[in-house]
């Protein structure tokens, strides 16, 4: 790290966020299914990471040395080192807490989930019955070394038993691999003929305890669960020709068979069965990783809770939007003035709205809309479709290219093609990861234009657990900038310029640049200077450089920052100024809020774009201004919350480490989630 312009590692500090998460798994004062669900997301979230990011680290590390050098001012073998390390000690603390914290936590409450352990001769007798009626349907057993008509393949993510048998009429022992079916059936199989309690089998010791029959007339010596994770990425050679959807569609299938990038096997495995298993699947020593005794813990986010509502969070019904339930319609309202909808203490079902009244409203001509992660029953799809059968002209810009959501979204636009919408498919070279809408509605003056501007996607399943924002708005100038962002999707017509909506490729990052320079020039000027910026992710050099050279101005920065953070703070002569909070509670903080005080004016932008390389250079992003004060009001009633928040919070420090906020002694407790939530509802 160099002194002039310090940087934390990207995919390190994406550890140490995800390792925050685990720590909400740890804390005892969090509901116990609470803290289960924190587990899962740990172990999901590093799922993911393995697919995604060690992946291409482990690709360039077999491009030879010579290349790497050449090309990358990093050594990949020495970063994926110092990943494999980390992960490692944060797997250890991760089976503390999953043995000797939840699962006795459980059993406190007569909540018994057998791991480790045979499954009891009392339950016996109905997991057989549920072996042989249910989950044999599912079983694909395979032999290694041995005549078969196919080359043995493990399938990405699946959980499956490694075993070493020995037959009864061989000496030698023989190899073999058997599928876990979770794919097919619940990981948790209920007991139901027990007595007191609430008893539950997991379907790998289901399998385990009834390999008898699957293995007739051989010795069991050996048995670990392993599973196999395989890059995620897609290999689009040339998105510039030919049929991208088509393309896409190719490589989808491909993604299971792509190289591997970890292989987690029981840490008690012998040498021989696990030399078996690289063999026959050509892993090398860097894709090893020892594990516990069970894989894909994420599944215990569908840990059934027989105490519900108790163990876990009290439900926040969602506050209602008086001015919104008021009208008539949604467009008369928004008419009169600027409404902001924060997701999700206030019900998405005002997104559904916007898009429902503009199906069904003989005054609506066009409905423009940008999709990139579509939910998988999508209401707002269904409502485009009834749209344009109802006469609409509808224009729709999917975004194939939404990692992991690539087919469900393919799957979409199809449909929505087919009904009569306008398609438009993905800009080669860029994604388009704009969150905002379009409707064309008829008045007295002519046509007039309706937006909604948002930091979340358009999809009302994730909405209920990620913390965003929406504005609806028909302030001319900002409805009209937008509708050249939709002919530019449509018809790469030219930009003529943007002086209120920012835009990624065109004024986004400049922008930002500028008003962090006007704060500068007002602290070397000795008047009050802040910035208060909210994202997900600060990866860019670019920015953070920036953000370095007002701190050394003098301007007052706060950051609250969910994940990556390559900002380092509280460096001397270089980021004493810059203060980074991490906020991990109920909801994902899933916002962008950017807030630059201009002389107490406080110019304060939402944004889909967090500031990453590839939202500002390689993604099509809307950023927005917030001009009324009411809505400012509220925007910086959340942010002071979450700044001050000393529960959930956390403090960076220059290492990255997370510090407690202290709280003085009888200072009362401040949890941004529940009391901006408490806030919204006293104001109804």
């Amino acid at each position: 790290m160099e002194d002039s312009k310090p940087f934390f590692d990207r995919d390190l500090s994406w550890l140490i966020f995800n390792y925050r998460v685990l720590q909400e798994a740890k804390d005892p004062t969090v509901p116990l299914y609470e803290r289960i669900k924190f587990l899962s997301i740990y172990s999901s979230n590093l799922d993911e990471f393995f697919r995604v990011r060690v992946a291409s680290w482990q690709s360039l590390n077999k491009l030879g040395k010579k290349k790497v050098k050449k090309n990358l001012p990093v050594n990949p073998k020495a970063i994926l080192k110092d990943i494999h390390e980390k992960v490692n000690r944060q797997l250890d603390e991760f089976g503390h807490i999953f043995r000797n914290e939840l699962l006795t936590g459980l059993r406190d409450n007569k909540i018994f989930v057998y791991v480790e352990e045979p499954i009891p001769d009392a339950f016996l007798a109905e997991t057989e019955h549920y072996f042989r009626s249910r989950v044999l349907a599912y079983l694909q057993p395979y032999f290694l070394n041995q005549k078969n008509k196919q080359d043995p393949f493990l399938n990405n993510r699946g959980i499956y038993l490694a075993l070493q048998l020995q037959a009864m009429d061989e000496e030698a022992p023989c190899f073999a691999y058997v599928n876990i079916p979770s794919d097919h059936l619940s990981r948790f199989f209920k007991i139901t003929t027990a007595s007191t309690g609430h008893h539950y089998v997991l379907l790998d010791d289901i399998v385990k305890s009834n390999l008898h029959l699957i293995f007739p007339h051989h010795k069991i010596l050996a048995c670990h669960c392993i599973k196999l994770n395989k890059s995620a990425d897609l290999n689009i050679e040339d998105e510039y020709s030919g049929d991208l959807v088509e393309k896409i569609s190719g490589q989808l299938d491909k993604r299971n068979i792509g190289p591997p990038s970890r292989f987690l096997y029981d840490q008690e495995m012998n040498d021989e069965l696990l030399q078996q298993m690289v063999d026959a699947f050509g892993l090398s020593e860097d894709e090893l990783v020892p594990g516990g005794k069970y894989h894909n813990l994420n599944d215990f986010m569908k840990l059934p809770n027989p105490l519900k509502p108790r163990l876990e969070y009290p439900k926040q019904l969602p506050v209602k939007k008086t001015v919104l339930d008021q009208g008539q319609s949604i467009f008369e309202t928004i008419s009169k003035k600027d409404v902001i909808l924060h997701f999700p203490y206030q019900s998405y079902d005002y997104v559904l709205r916007f898009f429902n009244e503009a199906a069904i409203d003989p005054e609506v001509e066009e409905i423009k809309v940008t999709l990139y992660r579509i939910a998988a029953n999508s209401l707002i799809a269904n409502a485009l479709i009834s749209a344009v059968k109802n006469g609409k002209k509808v224009t729709v810009f999917v975004e194939l290219k939404a990692r992991f959501d690539e087919e469900n979204n393919i799957r979409w636009a199809k449909k929505m093609q087919k009904a009569g919408i306008n398609i438009i498919y993905s800009i080669p070279g860029l994604k388009v990861h704009a969150k905002v809408a379009l409707v064309k509605r008829k008045s007295k003056k002519g046509l007039k234009d309706y937006a909604f501007f948002g930091t979340g996607n358009f999809n009302e399943s994730t909405a209920s657990i990620y913390a965003d924002h929406g504005l609806l708005t028909c302030h001319d100038e900002m409805v009209s900038e937008l509708d050249q962002v939709f002919n530019y999707l449509q018809k790469q017509k030219k930009i003529k310029g943007f002086d209120h909506i920012l835009v990624s490729q065109f004024n986004l990052q400049e922008r930002f640049l500028e008003m962090i320079d006007r704060e500068i020039e007002f602290a070397r000027n000795s008047e009050d200077a802040q910035i208060i910026i909210k994202l997900n992710n600060l990866e860019d050099q670019v920015m953070i450089s920036k953000l370095y050279e007002a701190s050394q101005a003098g301007v007052d920065v706060k950051l609250i920052t969910r994940g990556i953070c390559c900002l380092v703070p509280n460096v001397a002569g270089i980021s004493e100024n810059i203060e980074v909070y991490r906020l991990v509670d109920m909801y994902l903080e899933h916002a962008r809020i950017f807030i630059f005080r201009h002389g107490g004016e406080n110019n304060m932008y939402l944004s889909s774009a967090d500031w990453m390389k590839r939202n500002l250079y390689r993604r099509i992003e809307v950023g927005f201004p917030i001009y009324d004060p009411a809505i400012r009001k509220e925007l910086m009633q959340l942010i002071n919350l979450q700044l001050k928040d000393n529960v959930k919070a956390r403090k960076l420090d220059k290492n990255h480490k997370h510090l407690p906020i202290k709280r003085a002694p009888r200072a009362r407790k401040i949890r941004a989630q529940i009391q901006f939530y408490n806030w919204l509802k006293s104001k109804q």
